[in-house]
């Protein structure tokens, strides 16, 4: 059963400061310039609508005031949430078109409210150029949301926006995975003191877009489900240069397809959100349409007719032990599911870095799986790649149960035939007491868990399709206003 795409317009730019004194920002105007390259009709789509916001009005503020529009963005959290809850009842996959990244406070709160009612934590992927970790703690004064909103919904800043509805912080540091920023991100040692998983660009290019999904999989296989946040700033600026605050040193477009299609190809993935695309930057539309062309290509698994319907799993199906670095415990080494190839693909190639040229080691070392495992890649995290890759927290002793399916008819679509199934075989029965055994996906009972013996092979990785793309690192550059 294909899950069907819910696009919700969420047009804001509250969480920018203005380019000039006399101008707006532009990336309010995203949502309508991608839906003029057929955004809608590719997806086979079903319209949400648009949530307009407040009128954009710095008014007097000055550093030192706290957030603009601190109050303005607050309700419009508020409504954003509902908007987005309603579309999960539904059973949808909803994709939310900013507007700049204060979009993320109505998607966390949305997720907040959904974990508490499954009683589970929900994770999110932070997929952007910069860290966004801006809070009172690490600056001298804050101001522009949109560079400050992953330490908001980390409960880091002021309340009426880090707390709405007494709700702190939305997500966990440790169910927060950051990709994407650059290896010079002004705040990438607060991320690794906060204990929060990060892969800055070279990371993520030497692994793979594909294996880094799998990556990001793996550091939220403890949380119900998570939701991805996507800033296209993320990319390099020589292919995307219509944003407020472009930084050399991005990925490429088809870096960001393969990466999107690996992020949402699991039930477990409960919405995308797009953001900071300027369309004023962009008078041909050939950025939007290279957007459009890209969000296609990577939510294809989303719509697919062999796609499941969101779940989410168990509230807090193994209570996780401290780990170093993120406070997460040991894991035992489990092998990575195997992947059948997507129709059309090549095999698991990836996309070669900006320059066009291959980023892996020259000197031909590799880790157990092949891949590089650099110590000084700039990741962190404890999970690696390959042979041993951590992909599901330790079950000794826990029951499996079923998961929480969301969306119409979930009451009856629960089957609780299978609880106390332990050992995976249907019948009930316990695992064997001598065989360390992992928590997994079942994917012959969406939203369940089984349990599989811990062993030491690698299987294939997921092979997804991709296009190469030359790009260079010089690309135009204008004045950001994400920061204060």
């Amino acid at each position: 059963m294909m899950r069907r795409i819910a696009v919700l317009d969420a047009p804001t730019n509250l969480g920018l400061r203005p380019p000039t004194s006399t101008s707006v920002p532009g990336c309010g105007k995203a949502p309508g310039a991608l839906r003029d390259h057929g955004l809608l009709a590719r997806l086979r789509a079903r319209d949400a609508g648009c949530l307009t916001p407040p009128r954009y009005d710095p008014g007097d503020w000055r550093p030192g005031d706290g957030v603009c529009h601190a109050r303005e963005i607050s309700g419009y959290s508020v409504a954003l949430a509902d908007r987005i809850g309603a579309i999960i009842d539904r059973g949808e996959f909803p994709l939310v078109l900013g507007g700049d990244c204060s979009v993320l406070l109505g998607s966390a709160l949305a997720m907040h409210r959904l974990g508490e009612a499954v009683g589970g934590r929900i994770g999110l992927v932070f997929v952007d150029g910069h860290s966004d970790f801006r809070h009172p703690g690490n600056a001298s004064y804050v101001g522009a949301a949109a560079g400050e909103d992953l330490a908001l919904v980390t409960g880091r800043g002021q309340a009426d926006l880090a707390a709405i509805e007494g709700r702190r912080p939305y997500f966990r540091d440790i169910d927060v995975v950051v990709l994407g920023i650059r290896a010079q991100d002004e705040y990438r040692l607060d991320l690794q003191a906060a204990g929060i998983t990060t892969r800055p660009v070279p990371a993520l290019r030497a692994e793979g877009a594909a294996r880094t999904a799998q990556w990001a999989h793996e550091q939220l296989a403890d949380c119900a489900g998570y939701w991805v946040h996507i800033d296209v700033d993320v990319l390099d600026p020589a292919v995307m240069p219509a944003v407020d605050a472009p930084d050399p040193g991005g990925i490429a477009f088809a870096e960001l397809e393969i990466l999107l299609a690996g992020l949402v190809d699991t039930p477990h993935c409960l919405g995308v959100e797009l953001t900071v695309f300027d369309p004023d930057y962009d008078p041909e539309g050939a950025y939007a349409a290279e957007i459009v062309n890209t969000v296609v290509a990577g939510l294809a698994p989303v719509s697919a007719p062999s796609a499941l319907p969101p779940r989410l799993l168990p509230a807090d199906p193994v209570a996780p032990a401290a780990r170093p670095g993120n406070g997460r415990g040991a894991e035992l080494p489990v092998p990575r599911a195997p992947e059948t190839a997507r129709p059309g693909s090549a095999g698991p190639a990836e996309p070669t870095g900006p320059s066009g040229v291959s980023s892996r080691p020259v000197d031909g070392s590799a880790g157990p799986s092949g891949v590089s495992s650099r110590p000084d890649d700039g990741s962190t995290g404890s999970a690696p790649v390959g042979v041993g890759s951590l992909i599901g927290p330790v079950a000794l002793s826990a029951p499996v149960g079923a998961g929480v399916p969301i969306g119409p008819g979930s009451a009856a679509a629960a089957d609780d035939s299978r609880a106390g199934d332990v050992d995976g075989a249907g019948d009930g029965g316990p695992a064997d007491a001598t065989t360390p055994v992992a928590a997994l996906p079942d994917p012959s009972a969406p939203g369940r868990l089984r349990r599989v013996p811990v062993a030491e092979e690698a299987l294939p990785a997921e092979a997804v399709p991709g296009r190469l793309r030359r790009v260079v690192d010089d690309g135009p550059r204008h004045p950001g206003t994400d920061i204060a």
